[in-house]
């Protein structure tokens, strides 16, 4: 969100600066991976939707931008073999993902048991359920995002400060100033986007964010032309009393890790300044398990494995405000595990704010709520 921010306000001839405590990409936060889903059939709320409307314009900018005359990265940064979200009868995502796609006239396709088998083979779908077709949605390669996102900024003219750390920020009596283990920066305007360091470097937002590890895996699948986009859509299967699991296909382009991303959409509480725990054999197990038990296709062995991090709030909704009592600074945290699709939507909204201290977006759901 913070290079967002940063090539929005760079795009719009603002005088940019952008400080990290490490050098993005990296594995470290929220971002790695090799894949995020993007798709505008939204069973978190259907607020969401126009956003993914606009996010998506987004993406699709990006990628011209950053394979124009002069490529900032290689290979697609999107890829849109549909997204299927799979559960049994009354299943709270696919009714509420088909009723916001429906009231914001996104393609997407009601499909029963039997539909879902002859169409996608690779799934075993009990008798009973449902399922919803997304066909326009997706994923995306975080990573080449991030990098094609810095690389554009600085293009139009942004300073970025890799590897240095805030250690305190304030406003002023005409702007904001930030101490770094490097030295001072005064700002005009001071945008957050800090992640699950969020609750160390802004203690005063007043939202309680919880850091949680999340596990993902790689599988190599059994019938890998079955698991590879775009036979195969991203999927997600909700699971009533479990987490839901989801899955990303693999794709040309796609680099290691290899073989099928596989996630249960749910973590531990961590601390994100403590040594990373890895993947036990257990966590790995029930991955393995649950993917075979929906894609039987996709059955193998895990062939890698890794830890990232999820920024909870209370209600799961994110957080663009405001930063309480500070006239000049503004933040956006707690993506709560689904946020990385918005990333050019929240770029553009945090840009507005930064610079008009208001934004047209629709933002205000996801203010800070006392």
């Amino acid at each position: 969100m913070g290079a967002a921010a940063a090539l929005e306000l760079a795009r719009r001839g603002v005088r940019v600066l952008g400080i990290d405590r490490f050098a993005p990409p990296h594995s470290l936060g929220s971002h790695h991976g090799g894949s995020r889903i993007v798709r505008d059939c939204y069973f978190e709320h259907p607020d969401y939707v126009p956003l993914l409307l606009r996010a998506r314009k987004g993406w699709d900018r990006l990628e011209r931008d950053a394979h124009g005359g002069d490529p900032v990265v290689d290979g697609p940064i999107i890829h849109r073999p549909g997204v299927l979200y799979l559960g049994p009868a009354g299943s709270e995502v696919v009714d509420r993902s088909f009723e916001s796609g429906r009231a914001h006239g996104i393609a997407c396709e009601r499909l029963d048991a039997r539909a879902v088998r002859a169409r996608f083979p690779q799934f075993m779908v009990p008798d009973g359920w449902g399922a919803l077709f997304e066909p326009g949605a997706g994923f995306v390669r975080p990573e080449r995002a991030v990098a094609a996102t810095l690389a554009l900024a600085r293009r139009h003219g942004a300073t970025l400060a890799l590897g240095e750390r805030v250690l305190e920020w304030s406003d002023t009596a005409s702007g904001v100033r930030v101490h770094t283990d490097r030295g001072t920066h005064e700002a005009d305007t001071l945008v957050i986007c800090a992640g699950a360091w969020t609750p160390a470097i802004a203690a005063r937002l007043g939202v309680p964010l919880v850091p949680q590890r999340v596990v993902i895996a790689w599988i190599s699948p059994r019938d890998p032309a079955a698991c590879a986009a775009p036979h195969m859509p991203v999927w997600y299967v909700d699971r009533p009393g479990a987490p839901g699991v989801y899955g990303i296909p693999t794709a040309p382009g796609q680099g290691d890790p290899s073989g099928m991303k596989v996630a249960f959409h749910a973590g531990t509480p961590c601390d994100p300044d403590a040594p990373r725990t890895p993947p036990t054999a257990d966590e790995l197990q029930a991955l393995a398990a649950a993917t075979a038990m929906h894609v039987p296709g996709a059955a193998g062995p895990v062939t890698a494995h890794a830890t990232c991090l999820y920024t909870m709030s209370p209600d799961g909704h994110f957080v663009i405000d405001q930063v309480p009592g500070c006239t000049r600074t503004w933040i956006a945290c707690g993506f709560s595990g689904h946020g990385f699709k918005f990333m050019p939507v929240i770029g553009e909204a945090l840009a507005d704010l930064a610079t008009a201290g208001a934004t047209r977006l629709p933002i205000e759901f996801l203010r800070i709520r006392s």
